[in-house]
């Protein structure tokens, strides 16, 4: 049975279950583990608000991006202020770096697309996180972006491994890469911010300096990308050039 509180709704565990899609089980377990507050006991019956459901909500839905529940705990600590700001704030930093819409493929499109037949090359790119294996010979595409990546290679004369080799240097560049923002974000944006007291009428900002940021932050990466590339193409066939200058300028070998 519904409570009122005001304008606000109370919702006993086993109403809040069925409204939001949780069992009971679960949300005991969740409240257990720190991730749901405790509800408002009132003649020794909990009862839960739209706070509640807001949590659970986005425990559900960071569950279905694969975030575990720690991980999930953790943000919620750390981000603290009201569930609601809590839950906006979360969702505000998920969009600005949300992943693309998944794809799925079948494994005969997959041979055909990259003319392969090697199993093992599947089974290294779902080892990669490239690939999620959801039925037999169905297969979910993790990134898009980075399979059609690999696809223009493969189209380009270059084998799928020497692909997979490339992506896997990447994504291990790409991790320090990202603790360098996040620290960044973390020192100069989120402390300040939290040593105010995370003042209501400062959250609008900081989501603007959150996007500001993204927007800057990838801007340089291309930028530096671009630098060490051009460095780097420099170096090399300047090597090649100065080695083949001195081997086309030594003397003929004496007959």
């Amino acid at each position: 049975m519904l409570e009122e509180d005001g304008d606000v709704e109370l919702r006993t565990i086993d109403e809040l279950a069925r409204v939001s899609g949780v069992t009971v089980r679960n949300i005991r377990a969740y409240q257990a583990r720190g991730l749901l507050p405790p509800p408002e006991v009132r003649a020794r019956t909990g009862y839960y608000g739209p706070g509640h459901e807001a949590r659970l909500d986005l425990i559900k839905e960071l569950q279905g991006e694969g975030v575990k529940l720690d991980v999930i705990k953790k943000l919620l600590d750390t981000t603290g202020g009201s569930t609601e700001q809590v839950v906006r704030f979360i969702r505000t930093v998920r969009s600005l770096f949300a992943v693309e819409d998944r794809q799925i493929v079948s494994l005969v499109e997959l041979v055909e697309r990259f003319n392969e037949t090697d199993p093992n090359l599947v089974k290294r790119a779902q080892k990669m996180g490239l690939l999620t294996e959801i039925s037999e010979a169905q297969y979910e595409e993790t990134s898009p972006r980075l399979m059609s990546a690999a696809q223009a290679m493969t189209e380009m004369g270059i084998p799928m491994t020497r692909s997979l080799d490339v992506v896997e240097q990447l994504r291990q560049h790409a991790d320090g890469i990202a603790k360098i923002y996040v620290d960044l974000f973390l020192g100069e944006v989120w402390q300040p911010f939290d040593n105010d007291g995370r003042p209501d009428d400062q959250w609008p900002r900081l989501y603007e300096v959150i996007g500001n940021l993204r927007k800057v932050s990838g801007d340089a990466m291309l930028a530096v990308l671009e630098l060490a590339v051009a460095e780097r193409l420099d170096v090399t066939f300047g090597r090649d050039i100065v080695r083949n200058v001195r081997t086309s300028s030594r003397p003929p070998a004496a007959e």
